[in-house]
């Protein structure tokens, strides 16, 4: 294993940080996975997952079981992580600019189109080649206009030339659940399927540029549209957003869990020795533009009729929401029927909180299709 230190601009005077990278392998084959965890700071499992993948690829490495190069960031986020307020984790949100630091990643098709086309040709294989440079040129031309701008270029620029990316997150409260792009969503039942991931949603476009969809999306793109010129592999690059359950789930028996899962998941790609059948999925997949988000027509006590992982008929009752000036009850039920897969863990709501989210199976909406 090799680590590597990598400096961050100092935000204001007398302050650095640094990213922490490990890579496990000695990279002869050319293939790559990329692994990052708590990109949004404040979110706990994934940084305790890490440590149980350190572990288990340490002893892959030792044994020689890793088929190229794996590479790990163990904490992706050291800005959100300081900054506690008042007692108070705020890892979500740049202080700074108040923009998620897991949206606005670059999204680079558009200036990779005229970059390539001279330099494309007849083999696909070469071609990938050919992408992964140019991305690297784009991304070190990027000029980041603050810390957290820096960060993202060097997660993007870290995972840019891997064949698989996995971005480790959580929700408030949830099940395991598992985000990836349209193309992609077969290639991901076996990591449902490993994790027991009680939904598997997909979408081509998400919105806002998510870090794993900037790493992913450029590939079925430019495939479509040098479709008939040149061969462009639309999967060179899969990517994924792991949702390990809820913030408080912070456990070494889940973490194990966890981290054995996806290192099964490395065996089934050949990432690691020994592929071994993938388990069946515990869902069907359903479109991200299925979810539908439970919010708050009003402010008050909320009072939950449904818990993460329970099934909801369209009609049912899903919360109620009391308001605590007039004591009058409002009543929130399912439009839609499908997996609760998570819920806000505030119990007071203001006026269009998003309070719980259904994973239905019918696409009813377009646009941003993230949570904020």
């Amino acid at each position: 294993m090799r680590t590597l230190l990598h400096e961050l601009p100092a935000a204001s005077a007398g302050t650095q940080r640094r990213l922490r990278s490990l890579h496990f392998g000695r990279g002869e084959s050319g293939r790559k996975a990329y692994l990052q965890a708590a990109l949004h700071a404040d979110e706990v499992p994934p940084l305790l997952v890490a440590q149980a993948l350190i572990e288990r690829l340490s002893a892959l490495d030792a044994a020689g079981q890793i088929a190229g190069e794996i590479v790990l960031v163990p904490m992706a986020n050291p800005i959100g992580l300081a900054q506690d307020v008042q007692g108070s984790a705020f890892g979500r949100f740049d202080l700074g600019t108040g923009v998620n630091f897991n949206r606005q990643f670059r999204h680079l098709t558009a200036a990779l189109v005229p970059l390539v086309e001279p330099r494309l040709g007849a083999d696909a294989t070469a071609n990938t080649r050919t992408v992964r440079a140019a991305c690297r040129e784009l991304l070190a031309a990027w000029q980041p206009t603050s810390e957290a701008e820096a960060l993202k270029r060097l997660l993007q620029t870290l995972a840019m030339d891997a064949d698989l990316v996995l971005d480790l997150h959580c929700d408030n409260q949830a099940v395991m659940h598992v985000y990836t792009g349209t193309p992609q969503t077969d290639a991901m039942r076996p990591l449902a399927g490993y994790l027991g991931a009680q939904a598997l949603l997909f979408s081509e476009v998400s919105g806002d540029d998510p870090f794993d969809e900037s790493i992913s999306r450029i590939w079925w793109e430019l495939a479509a549209h040098f479709d008939g010129r040149f061969p462009i592999a639309p999967d060179a690059c899969l990517a994924a957003t792991v949702e390990l359950r809820g913030e408080t789930d912070v456990t070494h028996d889940l973490a194990e869990r966890d981290a054995d899962a996806l290192v099964a998941f490395l065996r089934h790609l050949g990432h690691v020795g020994g592929r071994q059948p993938a388990p069946p999925a515990a869902c069907e997949p359903t479109p991200l533009e299925g979810v539908e988000p439970v919010t708050a027509p009003c402010s008050g006590i909320v009072v939950f009729a449904k818990a993460p992982g329970d099934w909801v008929e369209a009609g049912e009752l899903v919360a109620e929401v009391i308001d605590p000036m007039t004591d009058e009850r409002t009543p929130l039920h399912a439009r839609t029927s499908g997996r609760c897969f998570a819920r806000s863990a505030r119990r007071f709501a203001t006026r269009g909180m998003r309070l719980a989210k259904i994973a239905g199976a019918v696409p009813y909406r377009s646009g941003n299709l993230l949570s904020p």
